[in-house]
């Protein structure tokens, strides 16, 4: 996870009115881990953004249905097994 990925996890943690939305984050973040193909997820390539070392970019479910409805981006790599958490943000 990278720096700015997890400061947005800890402040939603820490944070009582985002209680619903951190339990949203965590059970994403465990079906990414498990299988970054899990169907809730609904994970494509993101055209829009590279990784740091030109990795393709993943946008993965948080909500569905919701203004605003948040995203994990991501990326495989550094090693083999190994998925990178970019950002977790309200869907640009």
């Amino acid at each position: 996870m990278t720096k700015v990925a997890h400061e947005t996890y800890t402040e939603l943690k820490d944070r009582a009115d985002q209680k619903a939305r951190f339990k949203k984050v965590q059970k994403a973040l465990a079906h990414l881990q498990a299988n970054p193909r899990h169907p809730g997820l609904q994970s494509h390539k993101y055209e829009s953004m590279q990784g740091a070392n030109g990795e393709a970019v993943w946008d993965s479910y948080v909500e569905n249905n919701t203004p605003s409805a948040w995203r994990i981006f991501w990326h495989y790599g550094p090693g083999k097994g190994v998925l990178t958490v970019l950002m977790i943000t309200p869907h640009p």
